[in-house]
């Protein structure tokens, strides 16, 4: 074969055998696949809309929680770039759409807040793809759902990859599918306990929702047979008849009925992700043992408890902090707070500074921890005194609370700390994800503590984390400090 004719050749886009095949070929009204991380949900959706494309009045769009993550690497729109233009389709950058040579199109697009489904009130759109759906609201994905019709010539349907969340609407959605029993009829822990059922893998069950209940059956038949439902069905039997329109029972139930299914993945059924990073299993593995039961293992069940996160069992304590030049970067971050005990208020919040460092072999120490109770003129000398004892190479982070209130206070913090480095940046995200990367080292062995008087209340507040009964301000600056370490390249480096 010459070289020209090679490259005439069509390219050939399917989907990997495991997960992917498994997922593209449900059937179901509404099929959620996933569980651990890598295992080729996002590949598996942007291939999805690939057999309608022929089609002129074909639509698909496919939706993230907000615009960043659609066009992050390995999103929703990088990832289509590797598919779409072998088949002739042209993209929108700005509008984020590839527009085939039929007319048909697939649109990435994002839902922010549970107001934006009413951009969509009068649309039609025959297939729906969640990406990552258990960052969507419940009211978000049964709102589009109503959105999912079609006179394309396809029968609509949804398709949604999702990495586990205990505490998620999705992970009631699919207990069915999920072990629930968290002990063996023995009474020993049952090591299977969040897993998906292997014999439950794939299978249809049946469902329509009356309010905000789901109410589900092994068969449609069996769903009609809840008094609602049944109420319902001969309601629309009575409106046809009214009409003229012939029908029957099971037509009416098959109408209103729908059937959804639940398909595991793994990573090991990611070959194509294997042979191009194969240390990706190796990074799964270093997360903290919660985020590697979560997104390497697929277990639904697993959730963040006290202790979790940050025992004293795990770290090497040092008598005193590493010499200057092993060091490659030092911060001390605060999270403020400006509250005495009272008799209105016995446990107020704590201010916290902790003093961290990055050594030049790569592992972190804390160094130091200022944890009290105070009011606000006292705090702020206490910051000031405190940059002055630590000296100009340690660099300040402060936490800048949301609104004009935050940015002032961050203003006159920024004056108070004149001479030193300071960084004041917005709090984003959640505590414990926030918490994550440093727990990670933290587990893995990887951070050292100086010892100190303050080491006792340090680490009650830290083992405590995510108690709801713990104060975790000693988390959130530990946390805050160790993201500055991070991206420090050295301890002289200006900000």
């Amino acid at each position: 074969m010459t070289a020209a004719a090679a490259r005439a050749e069509p390219e050939v886009i399917s989907p990997q055998p495991g997960f992917q095949t498994r997922f593209l070929s449900s059937g179901a009204d509404i099929t959620i696949g996933g569980g651990a991380a890598g295992c080729g949900k996002t590949a598996a959706e942007i291939i999805a809309p690939i057999a309608f494309v022929d089609l002129p009045e074909f639509r698909a769009t496919v939706f993230r929680r907000n615009t960043t993550s659609l066009r992050a690497g390995g999103g929703a729109w990088d990832e289509s770039q590797k598919f779409y233009p072998h088949l002739g389709a042209k993209p929108n950058g700005s509008e984020l759409y590839w527009q085939f040579p039929s007319g048909a199109r697939v649109k990435m697009a994002h839902l922010e807040y549970d107001s934006t489904v009413y951009d969509y009130k009068s649309a039609q759109i025959p297939l729906i793809i969640f990406d990552e759906l258990t960052e969507f609201s419940a009211f978000q994905f049964w709102y589009m759902a109503s959105r999912n019709r079609s006179t394309c010539g396809i029968k609509p349907y949804i398709l949604a990859g999702t990495n586990p969340d205990a505490d998620s609407w999705v992970a009631d959605v699919i207990a069915w599918w999920i072990d629930q029993d968290e002990f063996l009829p023995g009474g020993e822990p049952n090591p299977r306990y969040g897993f998906a059922i292997a014999d439950r893998a794939g299978v249809l069950r049946y469902f329509t929702r009356v309010g905000d209940e789901l109410i589900w059956g092994d068969t449609p038949a069996e769903v009609a047979e809840h008094p609602s439902v049944r109420a319902d069905v001969e309601t629309l039997m009575a409106e046809a008849a009214e009409r003229g329109e012939p029908t029957t029972f099971e037509r009416v139930v098959d109408d209103v009925v729908q059937s959804l299914t639940y398909i595991p993945g793994k990573l090991s059924e990611n070959r194509v992700l294997e042979r191009a990073d194969p240390k990706y299993r190796g990074k799964l593995m270093a997360m903290t043992r919660v985020e590697r039961a979560r997104l390497l293992d697929g277990n639904w069940k697993v959730k963040a408890t006290t202790g979790d996160y940050f025992k004293r069992s795990e770290v090497t304590m040092l008598d005193f902090d590493p010499p200057d030049d092993e060091i490659a970067a030092i911060w001390r971050a605060w999270d403020l707070a400006a509250t005495e005990v009272s008799e209105s208020n016995k446990d107020p919040d704590y201010t916290a500074g902790v003093k961290m460092g990055r050594l030049k072999n790569g592992r972190y120490f804390v160094s130091n921890a200022i944890i009290v109770r105070r009011r606000s003129d006292e705090v702020r000398q206490l910051v000031r005194r405190t940059a002055e004892n630590d000296g100009h190479k340690v660099k300040i982070a402060l936490f800048q609370d949301p609104g004009q209130a935050g940015k002032d206070q961050a203003q006159s913090y920024i004056k108070l700390l004149a001479g030193f480095t300071v960084s004041a940046e917005p709090v984003t995200g959640d505590k414990e994800t926030n918490a994550e990367p440093l727990s990670a080292q933290w587990q893995a062995g990887n951070v050292y503590v100086v010892s100190g008087e303050w080491n006792q209340l340090y680490f009650a507040l830290m083992e405590g984390f995510p108690s709801k009964d713990v104060h975790d301000d000693p988390v959130d600056a530990s946390s805050r400090a160790f993201k500055k370490c991070v991206n420090s390249r050295s301890m002289f480096d200006l900000y």
